[in-house]
């Protein structure tokens, strides 16, 4: 993936805004104020790094050589993922669209809902119990 592409895909995201906090080289992408994807993309060679559920990371930095803990952030939720090809683009657009998933799921439900975002209708299809309908 191509700095231009990797940029693009993570601003495609509903809400999804690129933010300088750190240095004027450092991309730092987040949704609802928190971040999702940090890059220097001007970097070569480009890397990414993206929240991750703590087993599937491990997953992947075992099945992947250029997927490594997380480059200066916790080690256990974030993946740096180096984008020379050996990566699947689609896997990594995944990646992307699994940390920008992570994030909006624990914003309050009223920003889920201004994103639009799958994962409150399906909360609010369970009941208070946590079961579906068809499970009462």
């Amino acid at each position: 993936m191509k700095p231009d592409a990797l940029k693009a895909t993570c601003l495609d995201l509903t809400g999804a805004v690129e933010t300088f906090p750190f240095t004027a080289e450092t991309s730092v992408f987040k949704v609802g104020g928190k971040i999702f994807a940090l890059s220097a993309l001007d970097s070569d060679p480009l890397s990414v790094s993206l929240k991750c559920d703590p087993e599937i990371a491990l997953q992947l930095r075992a099945a992947h050589r250029g997927i490594t803990p997380g480059w200066h952030l916790n080690k256990r939720h974030w993946n740096t993922v180096l984008l020379d090809d050996s990566i699947p683009d689609d896997l990594v657009r995944e990646m992307i669209e699994d940390s920008y998933d992570l994030i909006v799921a624990k914003l309050p439900r009223a920003e889920q809902l201004l994103l639009s975002w799958p994962g409150v209708r399906r909360a609010d299809e369970r009941g208070a119990d946590g079961r579906g309908a068809d499970e009462r």
